[in-house]
């Protein structure tokens, strides 16, 4: 099954971004063919037709870059968020390459780029992200490294060993690297063992470890198949299983970062840098 494609032009490239460790966002698609089933990303689309539709409609930002060359002229630099609510190396994006133009554009104008993503497409682009290390991170969301449960959760992203795969290559490239382990659904990802075995990936990598729980949205209420979820994400004992997720990356010497936190930073005013809590690698 392919999305149904829409190209759009837009006015705008970069929109100001509400999360605590990036100045801008930056999304060149809307939708995502991705389709994981507990995607937050459907509630702050502006076209209800792809909401509804997770999954099977894309819109494709087709002047973006564009657009983007005449905003870096006249906008501060910052840090952009590079697919805060799409992945920009879904499957469209080999055809489209506007990921990679954009990407280019920051770079060359001194913009910090942050990019997260499930796709080792990104290692297409490893050539102009290894150019400025010092302006790039990437970040991999990994939920777990079962793939049979990832393929429940997120049925059309790359699978969790080639994700991790492509993270060891950009690692090894000398670009900062971090891991989203997120959402946690309980019944699914939230084992110890899972739970370790993500950590690990973290810690070969010399990766920071982003972690969060599954959230309740809206979209959720709605589904009947989710009730579960909902029911069990609300009454769960977080503090317990975050407090051994913190003990595990200590033990592994991971830096580790609940993103409720982040999000608490942004909130008060103070910002987190993902570029900050960085480590090298480890032999």
């Amino acid at each position: 099954m392919s999305p149904k494609i829409v190209r759009v032009r837009v006015r705008r490239a970069l929109s100001s971004s509400g999360l605590g460790d990036v100045d801008y966002a930056l999304n060149p698609y809307i939708g995502c063919y991705h389709a994981c089933v507990y995607c937050y990303a459907r509630e702050f689309v502006s076209i209800k037709r792809v909401a509804r539709h997770w999954g099977e409609i894309v819109v494709v930002k087709t002047n973006i870059a564009d657009v983007l060359r005449d905003e870096v002229t006249r906008y501060r630099r910052g840090v952009v968020g590079i697919g805060t609510i799409t992945d920009a190396y879904q499957p469209v994006e080999s055809e489209f390459q506007i990921t990679r133009q954009c990407i280019e554009v920051l770079l060359n104008a001194g913009f910090t780029v942050t990019v997260q993503t499930k796709s080792d497409l990104i290692l297409r682009d490893l050539d102009i992200l290894a150019s400025r290390p010092s302006l790039v991170d990437v970040g991999f969301t990994i939920t777990t490294l079962d793939s049979s449960i990832a393929r429940l959760i997120e049925p059309r992203a790359p699978s969790p060993q080639k994700r991790v795969a492509a993270l060891e290559r950009i690692a090894s490239a000398g670009i900062k690297t971090w891991v989203f382990l997120g959402p946690i659904i309980p019944g699914y990802n939230d084992d110890l063992k899972s739970i370790s075995e993500v950590i690990e990936v973290a810690a070969a990598t010399g990766s920071v470890l982003y972690y969060d729980k599954l959230r309740v949205k809206r979209f959720m209420l709605q589904k009947p198949e989710l009730r579960d979820w909902v029911e069990n994400a609300r009454s769960y004992p977080w503090s317990k299983l975050f407090k051994a997720i913190e003990m595990l990356c200590q033990k592994r010497g991971v830096v580790c970062i609940y993103s409720g936190d982040v999000v608490r930073s942004s909130v008060l005013g103070s910002k987190h840098r993902k570029l900050d809590s960085y480590s090298k690698p480890r032999n």
